[in-house]
């Protein structure tokens, strides 16, 4: 690899982000995916099809992103989810404000992209709010607050905070126990999913198959075809085309922050496309292909001043608390959970309790 060859692949990254983006906004679109839809749908109705399918990815990505580290082509130490600091607390609390702000919000950050690809000027409102709100969470005046409050309550593991890393120091490496681990862990997910008669679905099925399979290609495109073990100009190990220069699959809330940061600043040299927005942006596009395909594409706006307030506070929520949580219900949810790490659960045990108390304060307010 040489100094000549990087433009050259860095475009071929991104357009292949776009591609596998295209291709879970489209797949997304047409079997209904949505995990606050999965979570709804269980606690008001006692249906678990979409919950099903959720879970199925999250098993099919297990599987894959751990046959490529037992394989040696990847390592969860690469990833943002694996660190040696396990910052349980912002986690917890991250994942609590996500779950209450996707509620509020009418869906998760996957979600909300498909739905602007539909024509939901709602979701766009979404987007912009939850965009700002995470890069001030980030880089803005809520960063310096995060760092120095919840950031600073953190269990150090100095192997790191992925389970075939944590029992590697029984015996053996994370490659050799990632494997079987994975294997295990995804195999009980699916036994799960196809126990009941709805997770045998076609669409449960497709969807769950597909969408952890496309968070698997997105592993293998960041952490095996964009990784340089010795880049041209540093002569140092390098993931091209990422925003946390590691390897990474799909999240959305970070890239939609990202996004906008990157339209204000495009002409500074120092902002860079990439993969996360690329990504963001081809579940846009993918979903608007399907919709316009199959004529369900129509503009929606808010309903009033009070639907207008509720999707403002959601999507705020949802910012701050994705990257207090680094991530969403598909950024850790299905992408961190397939890292086996132990910080992804506890941020998903949050998502799922904020939106689970918000639900059912939603129903007594309706008195349901």
């Amino acid at each position: 690899m040489t100094e000549a060859d990087l433009p050259f692949l860095t475009r071929q990254l991104l357009w292949a982000a776009f591609a596998l983006g295209a291709a879970f906004g489209a797949l997304a679109r047409r079997t209904h995916f949505c995990t606050l839809g999965a979570v709804s749908d269980w606690l008001l109705f006692g249906g678990t099809a979409r919950l099903r399918m959720w879970v199925l990815a999250m098993a099919v990505a297990m599987l894959g992103f751990n046959t490529l580290v037992a394989l040696g082509w990847v390592r969860a130490a690469d990833s943002i989810y694996a660190g040696a600091a396990l910052r349980w607390l912002s986690l917890a609390l991250g994942g609590l404000l996500f779950g209450v702000g996707m509620v509020l919000a009418s869906g998760c950050g996957a979600r909300t992209l498909v739905r602007l690809g539909g024509g939901n000027l709602r979701s766009l409102v979404v987007v912009l709010v939850a965009g700002l709100a995470a890069w001030a969470t980030m880089r803005g005046v809520l960063a310096v607050a995060r760092q120095a409050s919840v950031d600073r309550v953190q269990l150090a593991l100095p192997g790191g905070a992925d389970l075939p890393t944590l029992l590697a120091s029984l015996g053996g490496t994370p490659a050799q126990r990632a494997g079987g681990v994975g294997a295990l862990c995804a195999l009980a997910l699916a036994a799960w999913v196809l126990a009941r008669r709805e997770g045998r679905q076609a669409d449960v099925l497709a969807g769950g198959l597909g969408l952890g399979g496309l968070v698997v290609a997105l592993w293998w495109l960041s952490g095996v075809h964009g990784h340089l073990a010795e880049h041209p100009l540093t002569l140092e190990p390098a993931f091209l085309a990422t925003s946390s220069q590691r390897m990474e699959s799909f999240s959305f809330i970070a890239p939609m922050a990202l996004l906008i940061e990157w339209l204000i600043y495009a002409s500074d040299a120092s902002r860079v496309f990439t993969q996360g927005m690329a990504a963001a942006l081809g579940v846009v596009a993918g979903s608007a292909a399907v919709a316009l395909a199959t004529r369900s594409f129509h503009w929606e706006g808010f309903g009033g001043v009070g639907d207008t307030a509720r999707h403002l506070l959601g999507a705020a929520l949802m910012g701050v608390g994705a990257v207090t949580a680094l991530g969403c219900t598909v950024g850790q949810g299905i992408t961190g959970l397939s890292t086996l790490s132990v910080g992804s659960a506890i941020a998903l045990a949050g998502m799922l309790g904020g939106a689970t108390l918000t639900l059912r304060w939603q129903l007594r307010q309706e008195g349901v």
